[in-house]
């Protein structure tokens, strides 16, 4: 465990260094110094504290976020009783109490899918039809059909999955484990994300978002083709020998700055320049897949020819370059990696809409599993598969629908999947109901997956914090239990 600097040392060091910055040392040699600073760890004990508790089994995390809440029941959790009951009314003791975002209670059906669900691999995992690439890498998966949260609309359902709250300005997951045990890359940001969106994010940029964290640890938002970050590259007429001097005549204000204040905001100031410019060159090359084999592309679904159905090929395509994206990523040293794929949201069209988005969506990931699998990736890189919440065993009734076709949110009982990164696959982890209603047995709060989460990097979600506004606060809140089946020392 790493030695965690006391307040009075760190304000010692502090202080120590702006009497040095501020007593006339100017130029190269406040750059010198500051360059020191950052490879002995003085600077980075400031903004960067290292907290790993545990060893782990994870270093990097690929999130596959399915924007929109997945339906379960059509994807990972058959429920042949609900197809047994479709058409009739729930208990109103049971809807009493519950509340939907669109749904009329004194009308409500249950619906069945008509989805036909198999077995498959050693561990004998049921998969729906949809999934027909997926159900050849169960073995290596663990799924969770006992998830369960609490809220039931979107943007606070993907804040509480992405943050641990459903409140605005929280860290998210790929923050918090940036801010616990820093960077492997030095010349691409630590957290990265990739969108592929329909309708877009209700969230924006705070499902990536850093919160009262320093800035340094926020995502990135990459485009996966051209330039990856906007304004990254130099204006016309300005050349690299140009940018750097610029860089570090800002740089010598801000470390000047930094000395006065100790404020870690311009700590972070500091970093993100230096990154940027870095970046300028790492940055194309990442994506520029020139160098991948036709087979690779071919797998992933890059250049696909089919159209699946209901959508565009370069729709498509792009999602399949954001997984392969991911996978080069990893590769060189970026530690969490978030695609959202938008949107999961079929509330009408429920079974044409999840063949469009399985169509998209099942190619890519499935070769990224294999791909990390191949190159000896996967021990050491948790993939993480899910949606905010999933739908309801109830159709759809909406004021004005013509027809049920759909299914509406529902967030006590929903189903997400993990593989790598130390975790046990080929496995099912907890039941639902007969009509997957509420959670039969093993239940896995959104806290409890953070923790177990968080554990696998070595992390102990209590003792990970930070204190802001007089609190200290955690991914977890103040809960959130171990996953224990999911963990390879249990």
């Amino acid at each position: 465990m790493h030695h965690h600097p006391s307040q009075d040392e760190l304000d010692l060091a502090a202080a120590g260094r702006r009497r040095f910055l501020t007593s006339g040392a100017s130029g190269l040699g406040t750059l010198a110094l500051a360059s020191l600073l950052n490879d002995d760890g003085a600077l980075a004990d400031d903004v960067s504290p290292q907290f790993a508790h545990f060893a782990p089994t994870a270093k990097r995390c690929i999130y596959l976020f399915m924007e929109g809440g997945p339906s379960q029941m059509d994807l990972f959790d058959e429920k042949p009783k609900l197809k047994e009951l479709d058409g009739q009314p729930m208990p109103e003791s049971v809807l009493k109490e519950i509340k939907f975002a669109f749904i009329q209670k004194q009308s409500a059906q249950l619906m069945g899918s008509p989805r036909t669900f198999r077995r498959y691999g050693e561990c004998g995992m049921a998969l729906s039809d949809l999934l027909p690439h997926l159900s050849t890498c169960v073995d290596d998966i663990a799924l969770v059909r006992s998830m369960h949260g609490d809220q039931f609309n979107h943007l606070p359902g993907q804040l509480m999955m992405l943050s641990g709250s459903p409140l605005q300005g929280r860290p998210t997951m790929g923050s918090w484990l940036n801010y616990g045990l820093g960077s492997e890359s030095k010349d691409l940001p630590s957290y990265v994300v990739l969108t592929t969106l329909g309708r877009g994010l209700p969230g924006g940029a705070s499902s990536w978002s850093s919160g009262f964290l320093p800035s340094q640890y926020s995502g990135t938002l990459f485009r996966n083709q051209g330039s990856p970050v906007l304004n990254l590259a130099n204006p016309k007429g300005i050349s690299r020998d140009v940018q750097a001097r610029s860089l570090r005549a800002i740089n010598e204000l801000n470390f000047l700055r930094l000395g006065q204040t100790g404020n870690p905001e311009v700590a972070s100031r500091i970093k993100a320049y230096e990154l940027a410019f870095r970046m300028q060159q790492t940055a194309p090359e990442l994506l520029d897949l020139s160098g991948e084999t036709q087979a690779t592309l071919d797998a992933y679904g890059v250049d696909r020819k089919d159209k699946p159905t209901g959508t565009t090929a370069g729709f498509s395509g792009s999602y399949a370059r954001n997984c392969l994206l991911a996978r080069r990523m990893i590769e060189r040293g970026v530690r969490f990696v978030t695609l959202f794929l938008s949107t999961w949201d079929h509330h009408s069209n429920l079974d044409s809409g999840l063949k469009r988005y399985t169509q998209i969506a099942d190619q890519p990931v499935t070769a990224l599993l294999k791909d990390l699998k191949q190159r000896g990736l996967l021990d050491e890189t948790l993939v993480v598969w899910g949606g905010e919440f999933g739908r309801t065993p109830l159709g759809e009734n909406r004021v004005n629908f013509k027809t049920v076709t759909g299914r509406d949110h529902h967030p006590h009982s929903f189903s997400m999947w993990l593989a790598g990164g130390g975790v046990k696959g080929g496995q099912v982890i907890g039941e639902t109901d007969e009509i997957g209603w509420g959670v039969a047995k093993d239940p896995v709060h959104v806290h409890d997956m953070h923790a177990t989460i968080l554990r696998l990097f070595g992390l102990d979600h209590e003792r990970l914090t930070y204190r802001f506004q007089g609190r200290d606060f955690r991914l977890t809140d103040v809960s959130g239990q171990l996953v224990s089946k999911l963990l390879p020392f249990s």
